[in-house]
């Protein structure tokens, strides 16, 4: 289960939606998002940085 933090510092009503890359991705190195009907992969490379591709 896929866990939603808040950002700790400001107040809540401006506070953005924080999450887990390695939750997102789970098991394996990609994940599958979609944005109004466009599919992106988000990667996490051998040196720990994320790649967002179209």
């Amino acid at each position: 289960m896929m866990t939603l933090r808040r950002s700790p510092a400001g107040d809540e009503a401006t506070a953005q939606p924080q999450y887990d890359a390695r939750e997102l991705i789970g098991d394996g190195q990609t994940a599958t998002i979609t944005l109004d009907g466009q599919i992106y992969t988000l990667r996490i490379t051998r040196m720990g940085k994320l790649i967002l591709t179209k």
